[in-house]
């Protein structure tokens, strides 16, 4: 007897529908399994038999087929255990076969029966609903996942008797519903206001938020490098509903979603350690994986140490800078992921740190600097679009009673300008001064004859390149948006200047 189930995998960041068809036949009992399954699906027939068999349920030893479909791309969800187990049972007439399929099943099974939660759901569940199946199961750990998804129903089951229960008639299943959204609990969180000091590099990272750049700092050690970027997060604006799908679709890809967690809403930031691959930053095995400039998207990325990165793993990161994705090849398959972050750098000027530094002499040979920053190509660092020095904090500054700006305050004014851009690029796919191109620039940034006239002589002085010259511009739009300005004046343009000063020894990017 002939059945077919659907089941769903996941390929680069979206969900794909597999078909399980199963048959049951007379011969030399076996239980074959076609479609180019992975080893993890291969070895689904023995955690389905015994599932079954533990369910108390016996089936006649016969020659049993299993075919995913379609047959030439590679499956590796164990997501895919209770579309074969329903299947399976189907064919030998244990549960009808009509109606089956409206069904999408997406579930592990344990030896004993019981139904465990799996990476990938929700952009499974998203194809399910986009290719007009009626109802998702899953398992009950999976359900405020699968409920982010509008117009399917959601039923979450604890093993798999419950489901043969409900299919045969003999049961009922209710539809999970949604929860009423629950008021995030306050999150102790870093902010600016604990940074002494540093009033060029808070005003950097205003604008860096506002206008979505990448920033670079250089400095002594203890100077507040880290500390100033671990603030980012406290300053950036909220998702949107759309953004916070995307970032929650690639965590639910990678396995990084918490227990039954549902929608994220915190933009992410990730701070990889320096040890980390090329194929780690940016994605990659057999069937590639979602990576650390993935993992960042609508968020941060922050290396901290920058020059202690392996070479492969930074020039990599050129491409999804300028892209805002990722095109990862292998074998088996070539993707696409989203890459539209703000990178965030730290970096000392040489070997002991201390290259520049007002109170410390540098010990460092120039052979010696000229090794430690040769990682750091001229085009990587032309990527980013606000580069500066941070200066040793004084002892005053230290031991100052006054409070600094709080977070919240400088969010306001990031929240503003970003609105200003919504509202500028409102026809466009962009959400930011950041990712406009060099024909979004030209239409929408218009210089005054004297900010030209400055922009002119510090091209030709500083011998910047064409893509500098459209890094400082978007700098100077982001300064005439807080400061509420429908044009880039002089002044605008004096600052994104200075914005992108010498940040390593010998070196004017």
């Amino acid at each position: 007897m002939y059945a077919c189930t659907k089941g769903a995998t996941t390929l680069g960041v979206d969900g794909v529908i597999i078909d399980v068809e199963v048959d049951v036949s007379n011969g030399l009992p076996c239980f074959e399994m076609v479609g180019m399954p992975d080893a993890m699906v291969r070895e689904a027939k023995e955690r389905v038999r015994i599932a079954i068999r533990n369910s108390g349920i016996r089936l006649q030893q016969d020659k049993v087929t299993v075919n995913l479909a379609p047959a030439g791309m590679r499956k590796d969800s164990a997501g895919l255990d209770l579309p074969i187990a329903v299947a399976l049972l189907a064919a030998y007439g244990v549960i009808p076969t009509e109606g089956l399929d409206r069904y999408l099943f997406i579930s592990e099974l344990s030896l004993e029966g019981e139904c465990r939660r799996v990476s990938g759901v929700l952009p499974m569940a998203i194809k399910a609903q986009e290719s007009g199946l009626q109802a998702v199961v899953v398992a009950k750990g999976n359900i405020n996942e699968a409920l982010l998804v509008d117009g399917i129903a959601v039923y979450g089951i604890e093993n798999l008797s419950e489901l043969v229960e409900f299919l045969s008639g003999r049961g009922e299943l209710q539809p999970a519903a949604k929860e009423p959204a629950q008021e995030e609990r306050e999150v102790l969180q870093d902010d600016f206001c604990d940074v002494q000091g540093q009033f060029l590099a808070k005003r950097a990272f205003e604008i860096a938020a506002a206008g979505g750049h990448n920033i670079v700092l250089s400095g002594s050690p203890g100077a507040g490098k880290t500390m100033l970027a671990r603030r980012m997060g406290s300053i950036l604006p909220d998702m949107t509903r759309k953004e916070a799908l995307e970032v929650t679709k690639i965590y639910s890809i990678a396995g990084l979603l918490k227990n039954n967690s549902g929608l994220i809403t915190r933009r992410p930031f990730r701070s990889p350690h320096h040890t980390v691959s090329s194929a780690a930053m940016i994605g990659g095995g057999s069937i590639p994986k979602p990576g650390e400039v993935t993992l960042s998207h609508n968020g941060v990325l922050f290396l901290d140490e920058l020059p202690e990165f392996g070479k492969n793993a930074l020039e990599c990161l050129r491409q999804p800078l300028e892209d805002g994705f990722v095109s990862v090849s292998r074998v088996n398959a070539t993707l696409s992921f989203p890459s539209r972050i703000m990178l965030i750098a730290a970096l000392n000027p040489c070997p002991c740190g201390y290259y520049g530094d007002s109170e410390i002499p540098c010990e460092c040979s120039l052979p010696q600097i000229k090794k430690y920053t040769r990682k750091l190509s001229g085009p990587l660092l032309d990527r980013f679009d606000i580069q500066i020095r941070v200066p040793r904090v004084s002892y005053q500054e230290i031991t100052s009673e006054v409070r600094a700006e709080k977070s919240s305050v400088i969010r306001q004014r990031v929240v503003a300008a970003r609105k200003i851009q919504l509202d500028r690029f409102r026809e466009l796919d962009i959400v930011c001064n950041a990712q406009m191109n060099h024909g979004i620039l030209k239409k929408y940034c218009q210089l005054t004859d004297e900010a030209q006239e400055l922009m002119e002589t510090a091209f030709q002085e500083r011998n910047l390149s064409a893509r500098s010259y459209d890094r400082i511009v978007k700098v100077a739009q982001t300064v005439a948006d807080l400061s509420g300005s429908d044009i880039i004046s002089e002044i605008h343009i004096g600052e994104a200047l200075q914005l992108r000063g010498e940040i390593l020894p010998g070196n004017n990017f």
